[in-house]
């Protein structure tokens, strides 16, 4: 369909807190603190990357330049993250939002904040199932896939490496009980067996007695599903100490460089997946992020810039900076029909926006929404080796 600038959306370019100083405010709202502290920086900059690129290709509705806001979710403290959320809104008048992180700190935002205020969010690492099915008035959108997913992901990476019988541990939130549910279901139905599904607490100094109930029930490997920089590194550490496992599945929150250098050469057994695809654009975004000294490899790197890039190419779509406005756009940027985009390419799509024209963004992560606006998801299945990760396949 073609979009044609009307004299109401032109209007509504000058309309709203996002524009009365003149620069639009994208909010960044993340876990600076807290269990994935290490990953969230490079997430930051991807978007940060991808609101440089507009604003050096011009700006959004008329010359405005994006300027980011960044605000810490913590990943854990639903009350802070969303006591952060609503300073956005009200101190710095955002009416978007790139974020959150973590499944429970995004739920509550979007329940207790966002739909309130009609404000969209696309999160690029909030991947609970439950958020699928939550009342968001349109404006929530994830660029992960569900965890519906990559339960579905774990069990095929196990069967095909020939495990039949592993124990589960996930930390105690929506995020780690979504997964380890979704896991078991799948594994289960793939004629898997998992001897324990237990949770873990985050920020305790001693997870001995939780590594003792795994052990007793014991397993070919232990599938962590936790955070890397907090319970997950935890548990991992103690179940070596004591040797009761040796092998272990990180899914996508244990993913992080500073996992694979706290434990050293004893991961070596192990592997894991996150979110990745072998697109082109991916490639692309790697050379991107290289080039502009982050690290573009982490976790929910490329996510981050294409919810970014969403995000605004959304914004020229409707001619406006509300959030109820720039919602209703982001399913006809992010899928055909229109001409492909890839990162490195947004000023070209925000020509053909305002031309008329239709743009279908592929970016870094071969955006493909589905559903309730959630991506379909491909995964990188990697290995670890000689202290660091290398790619078995893509699935």
């Amino acid at each position: 369909m073609k979009r044609l600038l009307t004299a109401t959306a032109a209007a509504a370019l000058m309309a709203g807190p996002a524009l009365a100083d003149g620069e639009i405010k994208i909010g960044i709202i993340l876990g600076f603190t807290g269990p994935i502290e290490s990953l969230t920086p490079h997430m930051a900059d991807s978007a940060e990357l991808a609101m440089a690129e507009v604003n050096e290709a011009g700006g959004l509705l008329d010359g405005h330049m994006v300027e980011p806001v960044r605000a810490d979710s913590t990943c854990v403290d639903s009350a802070a993250a969303t006591a952060a959320a609503e300073r956005l809104i009200t101190s710095d008048g955002v009416t978007t939002i790139m974020g959150a992180d973590c499944s429970g700190v995004t739920g509550a935002i979007l329940a207790n904040v966002a739909v309130a205020n009609g404000v969209m969010m696309i999160s690029p690492s909030a991947t609970s199932p439950g958020l699928s099915t939550a009342e968001d008035n349109g404006l929530f959108f994830r660029t992960a896939p569900s965890d519906a997913r990559q339960g579905q992901i774990l069990t095929d990476v196990l069967m095909d490496r020939g495990f039949g019988e592993v124990a589960v541990t996930y930390t105690n939130n929506d995020y780690g009980k979504g997964l380890a549910d979704s896991f078991q279901a799948a594994f289960e139905a793939a004629g898997g067996a998992v001897t324990i599904s237990a949770a873990h607490e985050e920020a305790k100094a001693d997870y001995s007695a939780e590594v003792g109930a795994l052990a007793a029930a014991g397993g070919e490997a232990l599938v962590v599903a936790g955070y890397a920089d907090g319970g997950g590194l935890g548990v991992i550490r103690s179940s070596l100490d004591t040797g009761a496992f040796d092998t272990f599945l990180l899914p996508d929150g244990m993913f992080g460089q500073s996992l694979i250098d706290a434990i050293g050469d004893e991961l070596s057994a192990s592997f894991g997946v996150v979110p990745g695809t072998d697109s082109p654009g991916g490639a692309t975004f790697v050379e991107m992020g290289a080039e502009a000294g982050f690290d573009p490899t982490s976790s929910f790197t490329g996510e981050s810039y294409d919810a970014a890039a969403l995000i605004m190419l959304a914004m020229e779509a409707a001619g406006s900076t509300a959030g109820t406005d720039v919602a209703a756009e982001v399913m006809a940027i992010a899928n055909a029909p229109g001409e492909q985009i890839f990162p490195g390419e947004l000023g070209k799509a925000l020509e053909i926006i305002r031309g008329g024209g239709d743009v279908d963004y592929v970016g870094a992560t071969a955006v493909e929404l589905i559903g309730p606006g959630e991506s379909g998801g491909s995964y990188r299945e990697y290995d670890i080796e000689d202290g660091s990760t290398a790619t078995a396949s893509f699935r």
